[in-house]
């Protein structure tokens, strides 16, 4: 009844999909009433310090490493350092285990951090619920999560992608939908708290009300953390000029696990997706650690465990608005084919404050000296989608290239997130919800097909048909 059910459904979703491939873009005359681009105030609710001496703020979690059985559990506590430790278990209230951890601070300009724990919580069983305690006494704080499954590659997934978040009422109004999406985990493609906005003590201030205001998510489900330009804070006229420092203090990433020498690029593991964070702002030329990297994870691919390949980088590699418009073109010379000859399923971006989604398109044949100039459809490319329009205060990239290019599918200057559902080996379905007065509401929508093992059922088709004598038909 189930796979019934299924099929009732993907099969609109198909001819939305067969429909959007055939015919030309669509550009949105949408426009958003939108709230003013303006940092909501620090004495609002959403930033409130939970109450008792020395309380746990701020707690975020991640995965903590490849393969999902683990999490790195991270708070701040202002008044002393207290302890680093957690404890968990299986049922509400009554922790069998704990686990130790690390603290760390920082400076920035005259601003002195809180002290941030990091604790590594391994050896967890898959698709189980545990809760957690951090903090000592009264002040001590409760939560929970839930393992994902055990790899496989028919193991059901639902990712919500979330970019360019930062901390205004837009911002709220896209958290609070991404909570009603069902999603079980983020994947958060770069500009988090957009303190870099800020001078002096308040980038450091802003950098603590951001991780207070996401805490009601990311206490609750992992964010698989990718950075963004905000991110970078190089402010030499405050005698800061180390890149990353507060965000690599802040936020960490299971990056030894996947081999990696940076906890800028990484790569896990979670039910049937293997997703790789790339970094726009470290060296990725040929050589350099990053790209070192990427070849060798890209070859421990094992689509056979884990069929869908996602790529989480900031910068789109395609994108037709006049914000930031061709700065990932040094990316996509370096890394285009390579996606294409590892047949990755999507790439997600941020970056620019608008909502854009490609069809499948490649521009690898194009190089100095000859071949051609354009993009051109290329069934063995991934999906380009931009997702950088979370709501923070720099406002929307309300302003796209036209004609619109061959390439864009669609695209509309909305705040919003989207949500990537994995069914099984050959099909996702893919939404993105646009924050309209309040309302979450579903504007694009289509089922993607892995590349994998589509292009694989279709060639065991095609086979068996031309043995059995049929006249061949492409599925």
């Amino acid at each position: 009844m189930k796979s019934l059910l299924f099929q009732f459904i993907l099969v609109p979703f198909v001819i939305l999909n067969f429909v959007n491939n055939v015919n030309a873009g669509i550009t949105s005359r949408f426009v958003r009433e939108e709230w003013p681009s303006v940092d909501i105030p620090l004495d609002h609710e959403v930033f409130a310090v939970p109450k008792g001496y020395n309380a746990p703020q701020q707690v975020h979690i991640t995965q903590g490493n490849y393969d999902g059985n683990a999490v790195i559990i991270s708070w701040v506590t202002f008044d002393e350092p207290g302890s680093s430790k957690v404890q968990y278990g299986k049922s509400d209230k009554n922790y069998e285990f704990s686990a130790e951890g690390k603290m760390t601070n920082y400076t920035f300009y005259k601003y002195n951090s809180g002290y941030i724990h990091h604790v590594l919580v391994d050896g967890l069983e898959y698709d189980t619920k545990y809760y957690y305690k951090t903090g000592d006494g009264d002040s001590a704080r409760e939560f929970w999560f839930q393992t994902p499954p055990m790899i496989g590659p028919d193991v059901p997934y639902k990712f919500g992608i979330i970019g360019d978040l930062g901390q205004t009422y837009n911002s709220l109004s896209t958290l609070e939908h991404y909570m009603e999406s069902g999603a079980q985990s983020v994947l958060f493609v770069g500009d988090l708290s957009y303190a870099d906005r800020y001078k002096y003590n308040d980038v450091g201030i802003r950098w603590d009300s951001w991780g207070r205001f996401v805490e009601k998510s990311t206490a609750y489900q992992p964010w698989i953390w990718s950075a963004g330009n905000h991110e970078i804070e190089y402010m030499p006229y405050m005698n800061e000029v180390t890149p990353f420092k507060s965000y690599l203090h802040r936020y960490p990433t299971p990056y030894l696990a996947s081999k990696s020498s940076s906890p800028m690029w990484y790569a896990i593991r979670r039910a049937s997706a293997h997703i790789i964070v790339l970094s726009s702002y470290s060296p990725f030329v040929k050589y350099t650690p990053q790209w070192k990297w990427l070849e060798e994870e890209l070859n421990r691919v094992d689509r056979k465990k884990t069929p869908w390949l996602i790529v989480l980088v900031h910068v789109p590699i395609y994108n037709s608005n006049e914000a930031h418009f061709m700065e990932g073109e040094s990316m996509r010379a370096v890394f285009e084919e390579w996606f294409i000859h590892h047949k990755v399923d999507v790439i997600f971006a941020g970056h620019v404050h608008a909502y854009e989604r490609s069809y499948r398109i490649s521009n690898i044949r194009y190089n100095v000296s000859s071949g051609e100039r354009f993009p051109v459809p290329d069934e063995s490319a991934p999906v380009y989608i931009t997702v950088g329009d979370g709501g923070n205060q720099e406002g929307l990239a309300g302003k796209f290239r036209d004609p619109q290019p061959d390439y864009s599918a669609f695209r509309e200057a909305s705040y919003g997130h989207s949500t990537l559902e994995i069914m099984n080996r050959t099909h996702a379905v893919y939404h993105w919800n646009r924050n309209d007065d309040g309302k979450k509401v579903a504007i694009d929508s289509f089922v993607l097909n892995n590349q994998y093992w589509s292009s694989n059922v279709r060639e065991r088709k095609l086979k068996r048909h031309y043995l059995n004598g049929m006249r061949m038909i492409a599925s």
